[in-house]
């Protein structure tokens, strides 16, 4: 058959969740997948780590397909996640303290947060009512699971078209509107400034509506247990399923030959053959490092010259003698006011947010608390910091006593409750996953690239067969679902290559 490749063997580079993805899909439908992961454990960004008997988690606050009715669902049970793991919702997306004692709270009902939001800012009643009407028209999109009495796939798929019908160009409207153009609209300030704090300013606003569509429906449950025991599940089916991981064995070139890639070296040298290359690693250095720049297009160029990035953090965590009960639960946590601007390695900032995890005991011992705070961070500062490492060394160590000082204004007393202190920079995040200029999460959907929703991005290189991308430097908005549905979408895609079936399977 023209279409096929006679070596089925696939080199993946890259064991966060697509890589996994490509690799469990792979797996299931014959091919010889092998991963190699620069670092010693599987998740890429979403992973945890263990400091003095608790857990800090720099990734998960919630999940999409949590439903047991959705989809998305489906690959999750696909992909090994569920039904090992157990999910739980909170009452509460986030709160925003504000300087004058008053506490906004979005809750995760829609009719509590309508009722709450009117009461809070009753002169946005126009704009506090399209909101909750946007997301009243986004749980209307529902693909339902595979699982569904055939009868009930049918009738919802007529609902989807008819959905489509109607509402694309509210959809499309919607799309092209980022944060800091719909907030702006609000009389309000707190409110103003609390959905500020919830979006980013160049996102399309669209997908704060489907975040709350979502916790409307328990479609977006948190698991208990975090962000590392997800990756291991991945990493469980994918071995389960007959595939290789090699970890420490970071890739720095994709070997080609007559515009074919062919193999993968390793940074010992030693060199890897295989008849395809999936990189599931970090997209510019896969496309200038690895390739060497040799295989771009305009469109690829546009990307990393124009598109936005999600920033880079200071990711500060600590363990803390305190159960902070008083607290409810979130699933995003709560900010609050600082008495007065604080500068924190050169970022003013004049509110601190913080995430507590007392709703999942696995993280901390009994009667302990693990909480985190995320602040944006400028690479470029920490990366030239990191060339005299006792000078990062020291910053690090001030950001967590500044940080430790702030927590003080709202819990007196914390100082001498804080058993353990992290923190991570835009470096950490570099180091850990490559990801370019220590991104958290690739690129921001924005009404530049909102349109890859609809239409998704090619996954193969131009001018180069056998090699591809997946993963989130293809899938603008980042995410663990996209993660899993970009590696899922290209072996169905090789297989379509390979003129085979695509065939999926549940399991552990």
């Amino acid at each position: 058959m023209s279409g096929q490749n006679n070596d089925n063997t696939v080199l993946i580079i890259g064991a966060g969740f697509a890589g996994l993805s490509a690799g469990i899909y792979a797996r299931m439908n014959g091919y010889r997948a092998q991963i190699f992961e620069m670092h010693d454990k599987p998740g890429g960004l979403c992973t945890s780590w263990n400091r003095s008997g608790f857990t800090i988690d720099g990734c998960i606050h919630w999940l999409v397909g949590s439903s047991p009715e959705t989809v998305m669902h489906d690959y999750w049970e696909e992909t090994g996640l569920v039904p090992e793991s157990e999910f739980i919702y909170m009452d509460e997306y986030a709160r925003y303290e504000t300087k004058d004692g008053r506490t906004l709270i979005f809750y995760s009902d829609l009719d509590r947060l309508e009722k709450h939001l009117l009461e809070f800012a009753p002169e946005d009643e126009d704009n506090i009512r399209e909101f909750i009407k946007a997301v009243r028209m986004c749980l209307r999109l529902d693909q339902p699971s595979v699982k569904a009495p055939l009868f009930k796939r049918i009738a919802k798929m007529i609902k989807m078209i008819l959905f489509f019908t109607v509402n694309g160009n509210k959809l499309k409207k919607w799309m092209k509107v980022t944060g800091t153009e719909y907030t702006s609209r609000f009389r309000n300030k707190d409110l103003q400034q609390a959905l500020n704090e919830l979006w980013f300013p160049e996102f399309s606003i669209l997908f704060l509506f489907f975040i709350f569509a979502y916790l409307q429906k328990k479609n977006a449950g948190y698991p208990l247990g975090g962000s590392m025991p997800m990756s291991e599940k991945l990493e469980k089916r994918f071995i389960n399923l007959g595939g290789e991981i090699h970890y420490k064995k970071k890739v720095v070139k994709i070997i080609t030959e007559n515009d074919k890639a062919t193999g993968i070296q390793l940074e010992d040298g030693t060199i890897i053959n295989g008849g395809r290359v999936i990189s599931a690693a970090d997209g510019y250095t896969t496309i200038f490092k690895m390739l060497e720049g040799k295989y771009t297009d305009e469109s690829i160029r546009n990307m990393f010259d124009n598109w936005k990035l999600f920033p880079s953090l200071i990711f500060f965590g600590a363990g803390v003698n305190r159960t902070f009960g008083e607290i409810p639960l979130a699933v995003s946590g709560f900010s609050f006011p600082l008495k007065e601007p604080v500068v924190i390695a050169g970022e003013r900032i004049e509110r601190l947010p913080v995430h507590l995890f007392n709703h999942d005991p696995s993280l901390a011992p009994a009667g302990k608390t693990a909480l985190t705070v995320m602040l944006h961070g400028n690479y470029d500062y920490w990366k030239n910091l990191s060339t005299d490492r006792p000078a990062y060394e020291r910053e690090k160590a001030v950001i967590a006593e500044q940080i430790i000082s702030l927590l003080e204004q709202r819990f007196p007393g914390i100082s001498g409750q804080v058993e353990m202190t992290d923190v991570a920079t835009p470096v950490t995040f570099e180091r850990y996953t490559g990801n370019w200029k220590g991104s958290f999460e690739g690129w921001l959907l924005t009404p530049d690239n909102a349109d890859s929703m609809l239409k998704p991005l090619p996954q193969g290189i131009p001018g180069l067969r056998g090699c591809y991308l997946c993963g989130q430097w293809i899938e603008p908005g980042g995410g663990l679902p996209t993660g899993v549905l970009s590696g899922r979408r290209l072996i169905k895609s090789i297989c379509r290559e390979d003129e085979k079936k695509f065939r999926t399977t549940t399991g552990s």
